[in-house]
């Protein structure tokens, strides 16, 4: 079973996704699939250099946004998974596109946790993953070779990937992450509980 992943390594709603579709997985049971993660940008509008995280994201949604609104529910959904959220350390809106370079090159095995990394990087210690330092300070700290890894960046190595995977989704009508085809067959869309995801894998056997 292949199961494709669009998301974006500043969607919390994509960790959360991800967490409840390895959690579906292990009560599944069974082979493991082949994850494709594919890369998807919320806003390509960041600059490089990144914005200030809490002034950017009131801008877009106003006093909803806070640590009791729409924090508290990410917050409130994440512990629900198993994962732990501090947005009092998140200080930057990075410009995720080295990010999602960086997990396209990187060996297929480790990619899961790889994304993994990056997310708690920024979701928990607050580490600006827009800085290619720090990027390959998370690929080392999985023991990857982050000179290599650095060589490939610097090459432009992943900007085809990343580019033919924004053709994708927007060729298959992907507006928003998480977004998840299982078994190139059916589409979720949106961080789904682990019963949702096992319907799905159901429905797939079915069909087989």
């Amino acid at each position: 079973m292949i199961i494709d992943i669009f998301q974006d390594t500043v969607c919390p709603w994509c960790r959360i996704g991800k967490a409840n579709l390895f959690q579906a997985l292990a009560m599944r049971g069974g082979e493991r699939p082949q994850f494709r993660f594919r890369a998807f940008m919320l806003d390509p509008s960041v600059p490089k250099e990144g914005l200030p995280f809490m002034n950017t994201m009131k801008k877009k949604y106003g006093e909803q946004f806070s640590q009791e609104g729409m924090l508290g529910r990410v917050v409130e959904a994440g512990a629900a998974a198993g994962l732990h959220f501090d947005f009092g350390k998140v200080e930057y809106m990075p410009n995720t596109r080295l990010s999602l370079r960086l997990i396209a090159i990187s060996p297929d095995e480790p990619k899961a946790e790889l994304v993994d990394a990056i997310h708690r990087a920024y979701f928990e210690e607050g580490r600006n993953i827009g800085e290619r330092s720090v990027l390959l300070q998370i690929a080392d700290e999985l023991g990857l070779d982050s000179a290599e890894l650095g060589a490939r960046l610097d090459r432009g190595e992943g900007e085809a990937q990343v580019e033919e995977d924004f053709a994708m989704a927007r060729r298959i009508g992907v507006s928003g992450v998480p977004f998840f085809i299982v078994g190139n067959k059916f589409a979720l869309s949106g961080a789904q509980p682990p019963e949702s995801f096992l319907k799905v894998f159901g429905r797939l056997e079915q069909s087989s």
